[in-house]
């Protein structure tokens, strides 16, 4: 359980209840983490809704969207968003091996594009006043600056949401760690905590 009470989408505006609803079931399986948010209606109305606008839009191709993601959260070892993001990057092509070993220099599988997506997270989460000007001429020969911004924003977000979910201690819903292992990724695959405890 959570180190705050669930909020039940009775218990939030009316206005609040379709985003809710949307960010629990098709934006993906994250009804713990909404349970949480709903204790603050705005964050339901803003942050919820401007990721399922994103999801609608989908400026930004899904594998780099993913990539991303996955590298966040595992810099900052976050066992729940590794464990929900991993299995879409396998559905965007990505092996297993890959996926655990999407830190490591050279990346099986891995084109130059992805490589340099990468890149752009790690140095975006750890040093982003180091990003040197060619490695943003590199992105834009690939990516319209459209896609940068969202790269980033997306990029650091999810450094947030690690964040907020390790600190109030989120639990995976039911059937997220099932689906994770019936596609080939392990209890290994998630991240370990520097504490060395093992990330449950």
């Amino acid at each position: 359980m959570a180190r705050v009470r669930d909020v039940e989408i009775a218990e939030v505006p009316e206005d609040c209840r379709p985003i809710y609803q949307r960010f629990a079931t098709e934006y993906g399986p994250f009804l713990n983490q909404v349970k949480v948010f709903a204790h603050r209606p705005p964050a339901l109305r803003h942050l919820m809704a401007m990721l399922l606008e994103f999801a609608d839009e989908t400026v930004l191709p899904k594998r780099y969207l993913e990539i991303a993601l996955v590298v966040v959260s595992k810099l900052t070892e976050c066992p729940y968003c590794v464990a929900h993001h991993a299995p879409r990057l396998q559905e965007q092509g990505v092996s297993v091996e890959a996926v655990e070993n999407i830190l490591d220099p050279e990346v099986p599988g891995f084109d130059a594009v992805d490589h340099l997506v990468r890149d752009y997270a790690i140095k975006v989460s750890n040093t982003p006043y180091m990003i040197r000007d060619g490695m943003f001429e590199q992105l834009k020969a690939h990516f319209s600056e459209e896609q940068i911004v969202e790269l980033t924003l997306r990029t650091a977000l999810c450094g947030f949401f690690n964040r907020f979910n390790d600190a109030l201690q989120i639990e995976m819903e039911d059937g997220v760690m099932d689906d994770m292992l019936a596609r080939g990724f392990t209890q290994a695959s998630l991240p370990t905590h520097k504490t060395g405890e093992a990330a449950e």
